[in-house]
C-alpha cells in the first residue's frame, strides 16, 4: 500500500476537504481559547490523559499520563501543570518539548463517553516550591509540564461509543488475551534475559517506582 499510485493518496488540505461534507457550524465554533467551569471540572475528574508531542524534524509521539483524579492542576483559565512522574527515562515527551513546545492533550474520565482536548505550548518547570504540591509517598517529581492553553474543546462521544471502551463485556481477559509484557519485550528485541526475568523486572518497577 505504501507504494500505491499517487492518486491513491490525498495531496493537500483542499483535496481532503473535498472528500468530506462542510464542517458543522457548531463543531467549528466549539473550540474556545480558555478553560471555563465545564472543562475545569472535567480535568478535576480525570485520572488519565494522553500527551501528543513532536520533534520539529519528527517523529511524533503520544504518551499516557495517569494518577489520582485531579492530578493535573488548573492554575488559572489559561494554564495547566502536569506532574512528570517517574517513568522509563526515555523522556520522549519532555525531550520533544525542549525542541518544540506545541502539544495536544486528551483527557478521559472513566464512564464518560465525551473527551476533552486541550492544545497549547508547554515548558518544563523545575521550581521546587511549585512541584512540592505534587509530592506523593515522599517523592516530588523532578519536573512538571507547564501548559499555556491556546485551544479547548469537548470531543463528542462517537469514538468511545463505537469502541465501547467502558463496557464490561468488551473488557479483555488480560491473562489469556496476551502474554505478559516482559515476554513480549523479549520477543520484540531479543533481550538476553528470559521473558520471566523481564516480567519480574516490570512488576518490580510497578510496585516500587510509581513515584
Amino acid at each position: 500500500m505504501a507504494d500505491g499510485k499517487p492518486d491513491d493518496f490525498v495531496k493537500d488540505e483542499d483535496e481532503l476537504r473535498s472528500l468530506h461534507n462542510e464542517v458543522n457550524p457548531l463543531a467549528a465554533a466549539k473550540a474556545i481559547p480558555n478553560l471555563e467551569p465545564h472543562s475545569r471540572r472535567f480535568i478535576e475528574l480525570s485520572p488519565f490523559l494522553c500527551i501528543a508531542s513532536a520533534d520539529p524534524s519528527g517523529p511524533g509521539d503520544v504518551s499516557p499520563r495517569g494518577d489520582a483524579p485531579g492530578f493535573v492542576k488548573v492554575l488559572d483559565d489559561h494554564t495547566l501543570l502536569i506532574p512528570d512522574r517517574i517513568g522509563n527515562n526515555r523522556l520522549d515527551t519532555s525531550a520533544n518539548i525542549t525542541r518544540n513546545p506545541y502539544i495536544g492533550l486528551l483527557f478521559l474520565v472513566p464512564g464518560v463517553n465525551e473527551t476533552l482536548r486541550v492544545n497549547g505550548q508547554a515548558r518544563l518547570c523545575t521550581d521546587a516550591d511549585v512541584l512540592a504540591e505534587f509530592e506523593v509517598r515522599g517523592k516530588v517529581p523532578r519536573t512538571g509540564i507547564l501548559v499555556a492553553v491556546e485551544e479547548v474543546l469537548f470531543q463528542c462521544s462517537k469514538a468511545l461509543v463505537r469502541s465501547r471502551l467502558w463496557d464490561d463485556d468488551y473488557k479483555v481477559e488480560r491473562k489469556t488475551a496476551m502474554p505478559p509484557l516482559g515476554h513480549m519485550i523479549k520477543d520484540q528485541i531479543g533481550a538476553a534475559q528470559s521473558g520471566k526475568e523481564l516480567e519480574a523486572y516490570v512488576q518490580k518497577s510497578v510496585r516500587e517506582r510509581m513515584y
